[in-house]
């Protein structure tokens, strides 16, 4: 059995939203940089045929993988890139894909990548503790677990994770040391903090905290987002959906800056950065799932979709 066969395609969240939210027309060029198995980007592709083109990136190549075959329809219109959208610009320059009319981040994870057991994202199946997006990165969550000192361990699950509880769980991983599957450490998170911590399993974000510290996610999309100018064309969009407080603070923050002209600290009589504002906000309010998606999508329960577009 293929693994497409074997494994649930990703629902895509806010997908007509997204796709309004880009304003997709015939003609126009688009950027999916968290392509996935495809859903947005054949809704976006649905919409700018027959002669749009479309640029999807990815950094798992089992995400590649899935998506080729769902994409088979709109080969001539589609460049597919494994790659990390930390490079960005460089993957547009490559690939002669300057300046698109849109860019969409839907970030966070896929529910395929949660159903892979040897992927190690859930602990709602056994498997290694790993969590890498490609596995051409070498650092793994089993590395940070067993080798991170307690106190380096405890700030990353309070960051990232935004867990009270950070110091007891670090303590009790350290004194469980080695732990090498998803299963066993969800186990020690459990027996440090209580099974009963709200409506999530208390292991839930200690294992986001992980993910998210071995891709550098926080990091990659800062980075990203800051390259979306350049490859913006006049009036183009930039669409961000976040699942993660952290992600949608990073989008919002980043798009207030770049909607704005003089950064200069209030006190400067004279403006030294000459910063120029780059992009006008569109929403400026989250937009977020109808109670009718989040019943058939549980997972979309905390998506926050942004907008802004290119001045």
């Amino acid at each position: 059995m293929s693994l497409t066969m074997a494994i649930p395609i990703h629902k895509p969240v806010l997908l007509s939203e997204a796709v309004e939210a880009l304003q997709a027309k015939p003609g126009k060029r688009y950027i999916d940089c968290t392509l996935g198995s495809g859903g947005h980007a054949s809704a976006i592709l649905e919409k700018i045929l027959p002669d749009g083109q479309l640029l999807g990136i990815d950094a798992d190549p089992e995400a590649i993988n899935i998506a080729k075959p769902r994409l088979a329809d709109y080969i001539g219109s589609t460049i597919i890139i494994n790659d990390n959208f930390a490079n960005l610009e460089t993957i547009c320059r490559e690939n002669n894909f300057l300046p698109v009319h849109g860019i969409l981040f839907d970030l966070g994870l896929s529910s395929t990548q949660l159903e892979i057991s040897e992927r190690g994202f859930s602990f709602q199946h056994d498997g290694p503790l790993d969590m890498r997006f490609s596995p051409a990165q070498e650092l793994t969550a089993a590395d940070i677990v067993n080798n991170l000192p307690e106190d380096k361990l405890s700030q990353i699950i309070k960051t990232y994770g935004e867990e009270r509880y950070s110091k007891r769980i670090a303590r009790c991983i350290g004194k469980s040391r080695p732990i090498s599957s998803t299963l066993q450490l969800a186990s020690v998170v459990e027996k440090a903090i209580g099974s009963r911590h709200g409506k999530i399993h208390p292991a839930t974000r200690t294992f986001m905290a992980l993910r998210i510290a071995v891709n550098r996610e926080l990091e990659n999309l800062a980075t990203a987002l800051k390259q979306t100018v350049n490859c913006l064309d006049h009036r183009g969009r930039l669409v961000v959906i976040s699942y993660h407080s952290l992600e949608d603070r990073i989008a919002k923050q980043f798009m207030i800056r770049e909607s704005k002209g003089c950064l200069c600290p209030p006190d400067t009589p004279v403006c030294q950065c000459g910063h120029m504002p780059s992009l006008k906000i569109i929403s400026k309010k989250a937009i977020t799932p109808s109670l009718t998606e989040i019943k058939l999508n549980p997972r979309s329960r905390s998506a926050k979709l942004r907008v802004a577009e290119r001045l």
